[in-house]
């Protein structure tokens, strides 16, 4: 398998840290690309120019992070990223959704913030309620220590935040969340796939 992946996307941090958890990523050929630059290697089997995109063995090309974890989550003898039973599979996709939003607000942030033109303040400060609403939520539910995807998508989250978004004081609102983050920000995988920046 091939997986295209930007360096610093929180969207291939998860999908790399789900394949680590799961003890599948050696099985992974990763291939760093910039999608803003639309490598012509990378629209060959992605349209959309985005990242992450894994190939399959039988070359199937498959994008965005939650197909590409339900794909993972079929190789391999380990537990899955998402759980099967209901009752834990629909709170754990709904996490995995919050923390995507989380990351999608971010983006839109940053994207913002680095406009050549004035930045519509009105835009950047609507992604900001939408990251701090999002924070409270979690802090009321806080992610769990069992490997799934949900906390892997929280965890992606809260470090590109952190990378990203760092005059975001958001620890002192939420420290449950932030001893949790504390802890999962450790975890080898977490460790390994740290943006390096800029």
């Amino acid at each position: 398998m091939k997986l295209f992946y930007g360096r610093n996307s929180p969207y291939a941090r998860k999908v790399i840290v789900c394949a680590m958890l799961r003890d599948i990523d050696r099985q992974i050929e990763k291939l760093p690309v910039n999608p803003h630059l639309t490598p012509p290697e990378l629209a060959a089997v992605n349209p959309l120019s985005k990242v992450p995109c894994l190939v399959t063995i039988d070359g199937l090309a498959l994008y965005d992070s939650p197909v590409i974890v339900e794909f993972l989550d079929t190789i391999g003898e380990a537990a899955p990223m998402i759980p099967t039973l209901a009752a834990h599979r629909w709170p754990v996709l709904r996490q995995e959704a919050l923390g995507d939003g989380i990351i999608d607000a971010a983006v839109v942030w940053r994207r913002e913030a680095m406009r050549e033109a004035a930045p519509d303040r009105h835009l950047m400060d609507r992604q900001t309620e939408v990251i701090l609403r999002s924070l409270g939520v979690l802090e009321a539910d806080v992610p769990s220590r069992h490997p799934d995807v949900g906390m892997v998508t929280i965890g992606a989250a809260l470090g590109y935040i952190d990378f990203r978004y760092g005059e975001l004081a958001w620890r002192d609102a939420c420290p449950k969340l932030a001893a949790w983050w504390n802890w999962f920000a450790e975890e080898p995988s977490m460790v390994a796939t740290r943006p390096p920046g800029p």
